[in-house]
Protein backbone atom coordinates (compact mmCIF):
# COMPACT_ATOMS: atom_id res chain seq x y z
CA UNK A 1 0.00 0.00 0.00
CA UNK A 2 1.44 3.41 -0.98
CA UNK A 3 1.56 6.37 1.36
CA UNK A 4 -1.29 8.03 -0.56
CA UNK A 5 -3.41 4.89 -0.25
CA UNK A 6 -2.71 4.75 3.49
CA UNK A 7 -3.73 8.39 3.90
CA UNK A 8 -6.92 7.80 1.95
CA UNK A 9 -7.80 4.90 4.22
CA UNK A 10 -7.65 7.02 7.40
CA UNK A 11 -10.91 7.66 9.19
CA UNK A 12 -11.93 11.30 9.71
CA UNK A 13 -10.92 10.95 13.38
CA UNK A 14 -7.50 9.54 12.48
CA UNK A 15 -6.96 12.27 9.90
CA UNK A 16 -7.90 14.99 12.39
CA UNK A 17 -5.38 13.59 14.87
CA UNK A 18 -2.43 14.03 12.48
CA UNK A 19 -0.10 16.60 13.96
CA UNK A 20 -2.28 17.04 17.03
CA UNK A 21 0.67 16.83 19.38
CA UNK A 22 2.84 19.21 17.40
CA UNK A 23 0.72 22.11 16.13
CA UNK A 24 -1.27 24.93 17.69
CA UNK A 25 -3.29 27.48 15.75
CA UNK A 26 -3.59 31.24 16.18
CA UNK A 27 -6.82 32.92 15.16
CA UNK A 28 -7.65 36.64 15.39
CA UNK A 29 -10.65 37.28 17.65
CA UNK A 30 -12.47 40.12 19.38
CA UNK A 31 -12.52 40.30 23.19
CA UNK A 32 -14.38 43.18 24.85
CA UNK A 33 -14.08 45.21 21.64
CA UNK A 34 -10.32 44.66 21.41
CA UNK A 35 -8.44 42.51 18.91
CA UNK A 36 -6.96 39.42 20.52
CA UNK A 37 -5.33 36.24 19.30
CA UNK A 38 -6.88 32.94 20.32
CA UNK A 39 -4.59 29.95 20.61
CA UNK A 40 -6.19 26.59 19.82
CA UNK A 41 -4.88 23.05 19.96
CA UNK A 42 -4.87 21.16 16.65
CA UNK A 43 -8.22 19.58 17.56
CA UNK A 44 -9.79 23.03 18.04
CA UNK A 45 -9.66 23.08 21.84
CA UNK A 46 -9.24 26.69 23.03
CA UNK A 47 -6.06 27.14 25.04
CA UNK A 48 -5.58 30.88 25.58
CA UNK A 49 -6.22 34.38 24.28
CA UNK A 50 -3.41 36.94 24.19
CA UNK A 51 -3.24 40.53 22.99
CA UNK A 52 -0.40 40.21 20.49
CA UNK A 53 0.23 37.90 17.53
CA UNK A 54 3.95 37.60 18.27
CA UNK A 55 3.22 36.73 21.91
CA UNK A 56 0.85 33.99 20.74
CA UNK A 57 3.53 32.46 18.50
CA UNK A 58 6.17 32.76 21.25
CA UNK A 59 3.89 31.05 23.79
CA UNK A 60 3.21 28.20 21.38
CA UNK A 61 6.91 27.70 20.65
CA UNK A 62 7.70 27.89 24.36
CA UNK A 63 5.56 24.78 24.76
CA UNK A 64 7.47 22.96 21.99
CA UNK A 65 4.67 23.27 19.45
CA UNK A 66 4.70 24.69 15.94
CA UNK A 67 2.40 27.70 15.46
CA UNK A 68 0.15 28.15 12.45
CA UNK A 69 -2.15 31.03 11.50
CA UNK A 70 -5.83 30.47 10.78
CA UNK A 71 -7.47 33.13 8.66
Amino acid sequence: MTVVEKLRSLSPTDFAALGMNGIAYVKPTMVDGQTGYAIHAADGTPMAVVGDHEVAFAAIRQHDLEPADVH
